[in-house]
Parts: structure tokens; C-alpha cells; sequence
């Protein structure tokens, strides 16, 4: 064989171990990346639960028998955590700054944005109290319904029925009576 027929030859018994190789480095690096992806949404949840043990304090003072909050982190591709069933907070873009939404008729509404935690945990407190003033209003503008006369339902629609049945018989008999009467 010629110099050049061997260097061809090598060459194809080359590439097939090249591309099982660069296969390989390619799988490594997909799975680095997904190993990324993974630890950028394990810190989501790692800073979402630092701001929720900081927000301890405030929902500690919130009386037991006040339900309108259902606080935790929810999993999954974009991590949240709830205050209630409007409101919450997830990571913004960068995946550091908090941002506290609330989801309205109109929309989602950015509450506050912040790098920083006591931010936050200041917006979500003034979230909160705005909240609990909402729920007072709406128990003392619908009053309790008081224990009014009621008036007694008439049953007059039966008794109606009963006597035009009565007199349609009646009538009905007296009809033929007379026929029978009359043919005499």
C-alpha cells in the first residue's frame, strides 16, 4: 500500500473512535448541564426557604383562627412560595432577586422586587395587614341575618284544587241528572 491509501485508511479507522468520543464528551456535557439546571433550581428553593423561615415571626403573630393564608413552597419547574392563594413569591430571571406577585383579574401584579430578604419580608407584612383590614370590612358590612317573623306560606293553591274538583263533579253530575231528566 502507497503512503497515501494507508493515511486514508487510518483515517477512516480513526473517525469512528473520534465520533464515539466526541459522542461521549457530549454526553458528559449535556449531563453537567442538567446538573446546573438542577443546582440553579435547588438555590431557588434553598433562598425561597431562607426568606420563609425570615417570615416565621410575622405569621406567628397572625391568630389561629384568621385562615386566609396558606404559606409554603411549591416544587417544580419554577419554584414558588405561597402566601396565600393569590400571592407569592419566586426568583426573578437571575435567579437572586425576589419578587412578590400577586395574580389579580387583570393580570399579575409585581408587588416588590428586591436582592434582599428584609425588602420582602417588609412588602409581604404590609401584604398581610392589608389582608386582614380587607377580611374585617368584609365581615362587618355583611351583617349576620337576624332571626326575622316568617310568614307563613299559604297552601291556598291545594285547597283551590280540591274545590274546583269538588264543584266540577258536582257540576258534572247535576249535568247528567238533568239530561236524564229532560230525555224522561
Amino acid at each position: 500500500m502507497s503512503d497515501v491509501q494507508k493515511s486514508a485508511t487510518e483515517s477512516t479507522a480513526e473517525k469512528p473512535v473520534r465520533l464515539r468520543d466526541a459522542l461521549r464528551q457530549a454526553r458528559i456535557e449535556a449531563a453537567d448541564r442538567t446538573g446546573v439546571v438542577v443546582d440553579l433550581r435547588d438555590a431557588e428553593v434553598a433562598r425561597l426557604e431562607i426568606l420563609n423561615e425570615a417570615l416565621d415571626p410575622l405569621f406567628g403573630q397572625i391568630p389561629d383562627h384568621i385562615d386566609l393564608f396558606d404559606r409554603g413552597i411549591s416544587q417544580g419547574e419554577n419554584p414558588r412560595l405561597w402566601i396565600d392563594v393569590v400571592a407569592h413569591v419566586a426568583m426573578g430571571r437571575d435567579k437572586r432577586i425576589y419578587r412578590f406577585l400577586q395574580d389579580s383579574r387583570f393580570g399579575r401584579i409585581v408587588i416588590a422586587e428586591s436582592h434582599d430578604v428584609p425588602v420582602i419580608v417588609q412588602a409581604v407584612t404590609d401584604y398581610v395587614a392589608r389582608r386582614m383590614v380587607e377580611r374585617e370590612h368584609a365581615l362587618v358590612a355583611t351583617p349576620m341575618p337576624e332571626s326575622a317573623p316568617v310568614e307563613k306560606r299559604r297552601r291556598s293553591g291545594f285547597w283551590t284544587f280540591a274545590l274546583g274538583f269538588i264543584l266540577g263533579g258536582l257540576a258534572l253530575f247535576g249535568l247528567a241528572l238533568f239530561a236524564t231528566l229532560r230525555n224522561m
